[in-house]
């Protein structure tokens, strides 16, 4: 299975979800040990930085319902 870890030196492979029709996305890619979110409109813009560990735990916890009720 391929890795969407960049090396040291490489651009960032760039995903988002296969949902996303509009093409108005949040995009993730992870380089070293750092995820980055980018507005998939503005590819250039400002970028989010996180931790891996603290963001696994956020996925974790969204594909686990933790959220659900925010948007109630």
């Amino acid at each position: 299975m391929p890795s969407n870890e960049a090396g040291p030196t490489a651009v960032p492979a760039w995903r988002r979800a296969s949902l996303c029709a509009s093409g108005e996305c949040v995009e993730v890619a992870q380089k070293d040990d750092v995820i980055i979110l980018r507005d998939s409109v503005q590819p250039r813009g400002r970028m989010l930085y996180y931790d891996a560990g603290p963001w696994r735990s956020f996925v974790r916890a969204i594909k686990t319902g933790r959220y659900d009720s925010l948007g109630s």
